[in-house]
């Protein structure tokens, strides 16, 4: 997973690192859905092997959802891993300034 070691001198608290952390993996998951929902859509499949229908199209929408989601939570792309230090950095000027909307307190 990502691994952060809290910087000396820094303003964020653990929770704020966990909550920073959390939100780069969602959108990673997010992304990866989007993705996996593309991959499914482009599969072709005979009625008579999956059956079809409103039921497949459900089946398949839960499926890369549940994939998507396991991906990001071991590690996905790298993109949550990408995107980490900048959240921190972002997280710690809104510390520093108090006034950034969203900034976790």
């Amino acid at each position: 997973m990502l691994e952060t070691i809290k910087q000396a001198g820094s303003t964020l608290t653990p929770g704020q690192i966990a909550k920073v952390r959390q939100q780069a993996e969602d959108f990673e998951g997010v992304f990866l859905n989007t993705l996996t929902k593309e991959l499914f859509s482009s599969i072709k499949t005979d009625a008579s092997v999956m059956g079809g229908g409103f039921g497949e199209e459900t089946w398949r929408s839960m499926q890369s959802e549940q994939l998507a989601n396991t991906m990001a939570q071991n590690g996905g792309l790298g993109i949550a891993e990408q995107l980490l230090p900048d959240l921190l950095a972002m997280q710690e000027a809104a510390n520093n300034q108090n006034t950034l909307p969203g900034a976790y307190k």
